[in-house]
């Protein structure tokens, strides 16, 4: 009667013990064990087993988190005072060093991803925050993957999203851009009107050595003028063009005999 009891006692055991110590750690997750207190290894994915209240595990996910660096009042290198904000992606690669290492890695890096984000604006001058932010944002990922790493943190891209100037700012940009067009208009309007007189230098050359040239024009100037019909145009001839009609003249006829009576 007594081993009875005694079977009924460890069943009843393995019945609350067995169900307790099973855990199941999906595909993007590893279990860190610490036995006691102290780290025993890494676990999952699948269904492990822990000796309850012996055993503990703390789950790390391993895919990409999205931080969102709120926004940040800073300082560029020339003195102008903008407010940015920014996104930093990130995973663990050693859950061991990120649950022994740190207390809260996520929080952690979001910490470090601000005082970077500062640091290296204020590093950066204005044109190089609007211009090159490519630069800016290869520099963050380096930093704050230099100091998270030995937390078990990779830290992939970093990426500058929203740069706010204050309005004194705006307008002086937007009058440095209406002066930059001008400059540019005025420009490519000196350059037409340069090509436009060395044109006329040629043909005024052209004409100069080639009388026939100049004829030719005054033909072409008749022509043109004689498809408006709606007004009266005196047009200079050169003497030249009728020079040949003058030369061959037209016999004049003789004049009649005198009436008989």
């Amino acid at each position: 009667m007594e081993w009875l009891i005694a079977v009924g006692i460890i069943v009843l055991l393995m019945i609350i013990f067995v169900p307790a110590g099973v855990k199941v750690v999906p595909e993007w997750e590893r279990g860190v064990m610490l036995r006691l207190g102290r780290f025993v290894g890494i676990r999952g994915p699948g269904i492990i087993w822990l000796i309850p209240y012996v055993e503990t595990i703390r789950r790390m996910d391993l895919r990409v988190i999205t931080l969102e660096v709120p926004s940040q009042e800073c300082i560029t290198k020339d003195n102008v005072t903008v407010t940015v904000n920014a996104v930093v992606f990130s995973r663990v690669v050693n859950p061991e060093n990120a649950v022994i290492k740190v207390q809260d890695h996520i929080r952690a890096t979001l910490q470090i991803s601000q005082t970077t984000l500062r640091s290296v604006i204020g590093q950066s001058d204005m044109d190089e925050l609007l211009a090159h932010r490519d630069k800016l944002n290869i520099r963050l990922q380096e930093i704050i993957d230099e100091q998270t790493s030995p937390w078990g943190i990779k830290v992939s891209v970093v990426e500058i999203k929203d740069v706010e100037l204050p309005e004194t700012m705006k307008r002086s940009m937007a009058a440095q851009a209406e002066a930059e067009r001008e400059k540019r208009a005025k420009i490519i309007h000196a350059e037409g009107e340069y090509q436009a007189s060395q044109r006329l230098a040629d043909a005024a050359h052209t004409i100069s050595t080639e009388p026939q040239a100049l004829q030719l024009r005054y033909l072409q100037t008749l022509t043109e003028i004689a498809t408006e019909k709606s007004s009266i145009i005196i047009f200079p001839i050169p003497i030249d063009l009728i020079s040949a009609l003058l030369q061959g003249r037209m016999p004049v006829p003789p004049p009649p005999p005198p009436a008989t009576k």
